[in-house]
Formats: structure tokens, C-alpha cells, sequence
């Protein structure tokens, strides 16, 4: 198809322009600086994760249940008190519309005053008796039995006097549930302390195995140079050059895995602390040795580390709790007794908003005991499985006590373990990095060949790894240790 011209025109021009460089190139979009990047030290990426973390904050959550099933459960042993204001309008009642009893005609009693008198008397002889209904029926003529108006307000306490220890128990129970809840509070911000020291010094692990790879790398290229101006001189042939280029190119593999796996520790790092995933972060904590006083630690026995760990002290609640609901269970078979009152107020006006009248009281006060008799068995049941519950958390805390041992005694011997480790690799970077320098002297005058030179510098390369993995398995090792030991009511 065959463009108009202002079209291709403008086409032109643009074209032209781009090429030539005018004020459309000009314009060029200056780059924006990246983002610096956030230093983060160990203690402040543990505050994050603790503070803000979604597991921290479910705890949380369940500690405040927990204060609100402990007033839920004192409500029950306070007065219950309830009030009630209502209007009743009434269009048709078996009472009658007038609100009063309604008589037929033969037990009517209506004498008539100007008839003879005679017949007077002859009515009265006759229709006497129906005096008295006559009476009756305009003493009850302003009772509330179909009025066409009512207004009714009442107030209605009661309290429990007695329910067999039940409020008490259940009282209980809430107290130490709470209680439970903020010991876990404690085991979940420990847990998490733990994984964030864990994927930190994972991430410096990573980020120095990647620095140990690049100037290995680094290494191998200066030695490449050298080869090169040493064959350019005559002193060395191309297959020295060639080894040398091998042996360089075997490296950068290892240069992408170690930045890949640092860039993985990095991001379960940010995941942890939720920081964007994208954000640089420089880790200001080093992949340092520990100190005397770090390495430095003292040993507790099986029974103080049972009575601080606060997994078992919740476990300790738990076993109340089930004891606690073994008594409600029980205080199923016996009686129940409330006392009760009522006040109400009642008046009964001739229209809707007509308060011509006057207003009635009713007021009453009563006890009640209430009795189980017999529900098929349900209590027996309910008895039955509390008291396995009781068993089952028995139970739970003895396996839990052996757990908790079992995990302080692994971690401690991984610590002693990574410091004997870091003490003797220490020993072993010093001997591997003379025999690297003393390789390359004896390259470079001739008496070793580049083998070994590649050889020491391996060697070197593995002892450095080994000792800054040591160092981080120590102090994985004594983040799980401090795991282990976190105090009961400890939260981080």
C-alpha cells in the first residue's frame, strides 16, 4: 500500500532526525542511580522478625483469646442481670374487647326502677342470685386479660450459688490456657530468632563461598597473563597457556553456583525479616570466628532445663487444663442451684399514648435447684474421655521433657564439635596458603610446574571454604542452643 505523503513525511523526518542526532537524541533519558542498598545487621534482622512476623502475631492473637475466654469464664460467677421494656397492642382477645368478663343475658342482673312494683319484687325473687356475677365480673373488669394497650417493663437477676466446683474449674481452665498461650508466645518468637540467626549465616556462608570462588577465579586469570607474557618470552609453550586457560574455565562454574546459592540464602533471608524481595540488602553482621567469651559455655543438667523450657511449662498447663476438665466433667453429676428476682412494671393506658393510668408492680424472688436425673449416659462419656485427655497430656509432657534434652544435648555437642573444627581448619588456611605462595615462588623460578600451582590453589580454596563453613555451623549450632534454652515467659 502506497503511503500519503504527510504520512511519509513524517516518517522521513522522524527517521532523519534519530539519525542525525537532534533534539528527539538529545533527549537522552538519563540512567537513575540503583537504590542503595539496606544494611542489616543480625540483631536487627532478629527485631523484624520477631515484631512483624505472621507467625509472632498469631500468637499474639492467641494470647488475647485467651484473656477473653478468661473473662468469659468469670462472667459465669457474677450476677446475670437483664432488663426488658416492651408494648403490647391488643385487636381482638378471648377476653372480650372491653378487657372485663362478659355474662349472657340469663345471668344478667338489671332490674328496671320504673316498672310496677310488683314486678319489682317478682325480679328480684328471681334474678337475686345473679347479683353476685354481676359483681364479680366488674371486679375483674381491669385485669390485663385482653386490654387493648399494655406497657410492661421488667428487670430480671439471677446468680449461680452452686454448681458443683464447675464456674471454678472452667476458670481455671481459661487462666492456664492463657497462661499456655503466652508460653507458646515465646516458643514461636524463639523459633523464629532461630531461623532468622539460621538464614543469616547461611546467607554470609554463601556470600564468603562466593567470594572465596571469584578470587580463585581472579587468581587463575593473572595467572593466565602470566602465562601468556611468559610464552610471548619464550619461556613457556602454548600448551602451559592452554592448561592455564582449562583451569580458569573449570572455575567459573563454580563462581555462577556460589552466587547463585548466595543470591537463594539472600532471598530466604528478606522472606524472613519481609523485606521486598528486590530490595539490595548488605549484611553487616561478618562471618567472624568466636570470641573466648562466645566460646566459652556452661553446661546445665536434664532437670533446671525441664523447669525453664517453655514448651514444657505449656505442656505443665496443658496437663491442669485436662485436670481442670476432668472436675467440669464431674460437676455434671451434681446439683445446681440459682437464685432468681424479677421486678416488673405494667400500666395499661385507654389509648397508645394515653398515660392516664397507674402503673402496676410485680415483684418476685425465687430459688432453683436443678437435679440431672438421668441423659442416657452422656456424663458417664463425658467423665471418660476427660480423663483420657488427662492421661494422653500426661503423656505428651514426659515425651516432650525427653525432646527437649534430646535437643539441647544435640546442639551443645554440634558447638563443641564446629569449635574443634574451626580450631583445626584455622591451622590448615595458614599451612595451605604457604604451601600456595611457596608453589608460585617455585613456579616462578622454575622448579614447579602448573599443576601444582592449580593443585595448591584448590587446596587453599577448600581449606577456606571449610573453615568459614566451621564458623557458621557454630553459630547455627549456638543459635540452636540458645533454641533450646529459651526461658518459660521469655518473648523476644
Amino acid at each position: 500500500m502506497i503511503r500519503s505523503l504527510p504520512t511519509l513525511t513524517a516518517s522521513v523526518v522522524c527517521a532523519v532526525t534519530l539519525l542525525t542526532g537532534g533534539p528527539a537524541a538529545a533527549q537522552k533519558t538519563v540512567p537513575q542511580a540503583p537504590p542503595s542498598a539496606t544494611s542489616l545487621t543480625l540483631d536487627e534482622a532478629v527485631a523484624r522478625a520477631t515484631g512483624d512476623s505472621e507467625e509472632v502475631q498469631l500468637a499474639r492473637s492467641q494470647v488475647s483469646l485467651a484473656d477473653a475466654q478468661v473473662t468469659a469464664a468469670r462472667s459465669q460467677a457474677l450476677p446475670q442481670i437483664s432488663g426488658t421494656l416492651g408494648y403490647t397492642r391488643t385487636f381482638e382477645s378471648s377476653f372480650g374487647g372491653d378487657g372485663g368478663f362478659s355474662f349472657p343475658d340469663s345471668l344478667r342482673f338489671s332490674p328496671d326502677s320504673t316498672a310496677a312494683l310488683p314486678d319489682r319484687v317478682r325480679y328480684l325473687e328471681t334474678n337475686g342470685p345473679n347479683a353476685a356475677f354481676e359483681a364479680l365480673g366488674g371486679l375483674f373488669s381491669d385485669l390485663p386479660f385482653g386490654q387493648e394497650h399494655v406497657y410492661q417493663g421488667t428487670i430480671t437477676a439471677s446468680q449461680l450459688l452452686y454448681a458443683g466446683g464447675r464456674v471454678g474449674s472452667a476458670l481455671d481452665i481459661a487462666r492456664r490456657y492463657r497462661s499456655a498461650a503466652r508460653l507458646q508466645l515465646a516458643e514461636e518468637s524463639a523459633e523464629i530468632e532461630f531461623q532468622v540467626r539460621q538464614a543469616y549465616y547461611q546467607a554470609l556462608l554463601a556470600r564468603e563461598l562466593a567470594s572465596g570462588a571469584a578470587e580463585a577465579l581472579a587468581q587463575a586469570d593473572d595467572f593466565l597473563a602470566e602465562e601468556r607474557l611468559r610464552l610471548e618470552a619464550g619461556t613457556a609453550s602454548d600448551l602451559d597457556v592452554l592448561r592455564a586457560e582449562v583451569s580458569r574455565d573449570n572455575l567459573r562454574p563454580q563462581l555462577v553456583q556460589a552466587d547463585n546459592a548466595a543470591d537463594l540464602a539472600l532471598l530466604n533471608l528478606k522472606r524472613l525479616v519481609d523485606l521486598p524481595l528486590t530490595a539490595p540488602v548488605e549484611l553487616a553482621t561478618p562471618l567472624a570466628p568466636p570470641t573466648a567469651g562466645e566460646a566459652a559455655r556452661g553446661r546445665i543438667d536434664a532437670g533446671e532445663l525441664s523447669q525453664t523450657r517453655a514448651a514444657v511449662a505449656a505442656a505443665r498447663e496443658q496437663v491442669e487444663i485436662r485436670n481442670s476438665a476432668v472436675g467440669v466433667a464431674r460437676s455434671s453429676f451434681l446439683p445446681e442451684v440459682r437464685a432468681s428476682m424479677s421486678y416488673g412494671r405494667q400500666l395499661l393506658p385507654s389509648g397508645i399514648f394515653e398515660f392516664d393510668g397507674s402503673w402496676r408492680t410485680d415483684w418476685t424472688a425465687g430459688v432453683t435447684v436443678s437435679v440431672p436425673i438421668f441423659n442416657g449416659g452422656q456424663r458417664f462419656a463425658d467423665l471418660q474421655v476427660a480423663q483420657a485427655e488427662l492421661d494422653q497430656a500426661r503423656i505428651q509432657l514426659a515425651q516432650l521433657e525427653e525432646v527437649v534434652q534430646l535437643e539441647y544435648e544435640q546442639a551443645l555437642a554440634e558447638r563443641e564439635r564446629a569449635l574443634e573444627a574451626i580450631a583445626a581448619r584455622e591451622t590448615t588456611v595458614e599451612a595451605a596458603q604457604r604451601v600456595h605462595d611457596l608453589t608460585v615462588l617455585q613456579y616462578e623460578q622454575g622448579q614447579a610446574t602448573q599443576l601444582e600451582v592449580s593443585q595448591a590453589r584448590l587446596e587453599l580454596l577448600d581449606a577456606r571454604t571449610n573453615l568459614a563453613q566451621a564458623i557458621a555451623d557454630f553459630h547455627v549450632a549456638d543459635a540452636e542452643l540458645d533454641r533450646a534454652l529459651v526461658a518459660a515467659g521469655e518473648t523476644r
